[in-house]
């Protein structure tokens, strides 16, 4: 599929506030508040989805509420942007009803990370949009996003260029270079989308991995289960992002560490595999454009785009 690059963000326009995964509660609620102000200080105009401060369990609202919120961004054609408020849970109920014509009819922005990853490849494989795993509003934009991150970001969303990323701590598992679409994110969204319509196919691509908060032994299972239906095999390349407190939950438990889980999972792969790329959960990261095209060069240490994230028109 080729990929379609939506136009890139001018000043004064309209940018969609949604939340498709988890509710927005205590501190989150504010930092919402907090980072709509500040998208109204870069200026730009916002609408913020009618539920997207509604709860149902751990739920921003129902599946319909959720799920009328986006689709309601994706019709509008004065939005030019979506952006998540958090991540959580939720976002994988949504997929089989989303207006995936309407967004290849009027391609446009789509900005989030950790449960949006579901968002994120559903979109590209039923449409070849190129979205953008970055802050989300009530999280890295809410409590003041830091320079790097900020810095990383809006040159992405702004401007048709090409955009190189350097790993300064980058742990080479695996040397050499590769190209092919950047696809992926968050680990534990990726592997259940395996087997549905809503995972592109990962032939070829540069498979992109970051988590938080998940035991060793669960980052062994989705490694587990990427080898064992022969995906491993067919990647050009391999990205791990951040692994935020995954760690042996058990301190009297014998366990693996994660460097020896990539090594039993990749040694014998002949595809380069950079980790320690400043990209996930963490609050210093960059911004990665889903669905383009990229050249990883695992023994230096950088990622190339090899074609702009966004369009001029």
């Amino acid at each position: 599929m080729s990929a379609i690059p939506p136009p890139c963000l001018k000043p004064g326009d309209l940018i969609g506030i949604v939340s498709p995964a988890s509710p927005l509660r205590g501190e989150k609620l504010q930092n919402l508040k907090k980072g709509m102000q500040y998208l109204r200080r870069k200026g730009y105009q916002l609408i913020e989805g009618k539920n997207a401060r509604k709860m149902t369990g751990y739920l921003a609202g129902s599946d319909a509420q959720r799920l009328a919120d986006l689709n309601d961004m994706i019709r509008n054609p004065q939005v030019r942007a979506i952006f998540a408020t958090r991540g959580g849970y939720g976002t994988a109920r949504l997929l089989p009803h989303l207006d995936y014509k309407a967004l290849r009819r009027d391609p446009k922005i789509v900005v989030g990370y950790s449960d949006i990853t579901s968002l994120q490849l559903a979109l590209f494989s039923q449409t070849g949009l190129i979205t953008f795993s970055g802050p989300m509003v009530a999280v890295e934009m809410g409590k003041g996003i830091e320079a790097f991150t900020e810095t990383n970001f809006w040159p992405l969303i702004t401007r048709a260029e090409l955009q190189s990323f350097v790993a300064p701590r980058g742990v080479t598992f695996r040397p050499g270079t590769a190209e092919g679409r950047l696809l992926g994110g968050c680990f534990s969204l990726i592997n259940p989308a395996i087997g549905t319509p809503f995972l592109p196919d990962l032939r070829g691509a540069v498979l992109l991995m970051e988590d938080i908060c998940e035991d060793v032994y669960r980052l062994d299972r989705y490694f587990a289960q990427l080898r064992n239906s022969g995906i491993l095999f067919e990647l050009a390349g391999i990205i791990l992002g951040d692994f935020i407190d995954c760690e042996n939950t058990d301190p009297d438990s014998p366990s693996l560490t994660i460097e020896q889980i990539i090594y039993d999972y990749t040694h014998d792969l002949s595809i380069p595999v950079l980790g320690s790329f400043p990209y996930g959960h963490g609050d210093i990261k960059y911004t990665l454009p889903i669905g383009c095209r990229v050249r990883l060069d695992a023994t230096q240490h950088t990622c190339e785009m090899l074609e702009p994230g966004v369009s001029d028109e």
